[in-house]
């Protein structure tokens, strides 16, 4: 059975991975990436090459979600995927079910503080960015998704639709805000280990989880990345430069830097959701 790590792109998924991956895959705690690669990201065309070969057609590939979930799913060992891709339906055709699904942390961040860190990865302006956080889209294979989803079309939608398709109606739902873990990482620690102990066996003490603390910290992160051993990051588009992943991090407040314009729109455009989430 899966349990899902969902998000939005570049609200705090790789550091819950990062955690998870060192609370689940580790005996001490200390984190390092090749457990984070135990946490595979679906869609990818590893799961769905059975099926199809027809990778950028979304109505080829939303015939094969569930079958190729219940493929993964033979063993009835829980497994972790990551996913930026919509909980939603295409033509009826579910992207996952309860019958493939044992549980799901939904990682959130503050949209306002999503406009830079997007404009960063993707390389586009701040006007750009905010027009790709409140419209639904889906991304092709070769153009904007470098998103590491082993080149397969993923309907990513708006983000308002990304977090009400994922949080409306869902069963052993856990959501974890980026801001909490910025704020008390030790409290959000403690939220995901009790959640994951409803669904799978394993070990932790105090001393295992100061070595996640700080093994996962940003800056121990961002340190990967400077040695070179962080492979999530994407490539600047036309060279072989890469785009930093862990740009700003803690340090991205909106209040510093988001024009007052853009800040007035998506406090506009999404004000239900920025008052339900405690943003407003």
């Amino acid at each position: 059975m899966i349990i899902w790590v969902a998000s939005y792109p570049k609200s705090g998924n790789t550091w819950v991975r990062s955690i998870i991956s060192s609370l689940i895959y580790t005996e001490d705690g200390i984190f390092d990436f090749s457990s984070i690669k135990k946490i595979d990201q679906y869609p990818q065309r590893q799961f769905l090459e059975y099926f199809t070969q027809d990778y950028n057609n979304i109505h080829e590939i939303k015939k094969h979600w569930i079958t190729s979930q219940e493929r993964i799913n033979l063993d009835t060992k829980i497994k972790f995927f990551k996913t930026h891709h919509l909980n939603c339906k295409v033509d009826n055709y579910p992207f996952t079910n309860k019958e493939c699904t044992r549980a799901t942390i939904y990682i959130i961040r503050d949209p306002r503080n999503l406009i830079d860190s997007i404009s960063n990865h993707f390389g586009k302006s701040i006007e750009d960015s905010k027009k790709f956080l409140l419209t639904s889209k889906i991304l092709s294979p070769g153009k904007e998704i470098e998103l590491k989803g082993g080149n397969v079309i993923t309907y990513l939608g708006s983000w308002k639709e990304h977090y009400r398709f994922w949080t409306k109606d869902n069963e052993n739902l856990l959501i974890i805000k980026y801001e909490d873990l910025v704020k008390n990482i030790h409290n959000e620690i403690d939220k995901i280990i009790a959640f994951l102990k409803n669904f799978i066996d394993f070990e932790v003490s105090d001393i295992k989880k100061e070595s996640i603390i700080k093994s996962t910290s940003f800056e121990a992160l961002k340190k990967f990345e400077e040695d070179g051993k962080f492979t999530e990051n994407v490539f600047v588009k036309g060279t072989n430069e890469k785009v930093k992943f862990f740009n700003k991090g803690p340090d991205n407040n909106w209040e510093d830097s988001l024009p007052e314009d853009i800040r007035r729109e998506l406090e506009a455009e999404l004000k239900d959701e920025l008052i339900e989430l405690g943003y407003l």
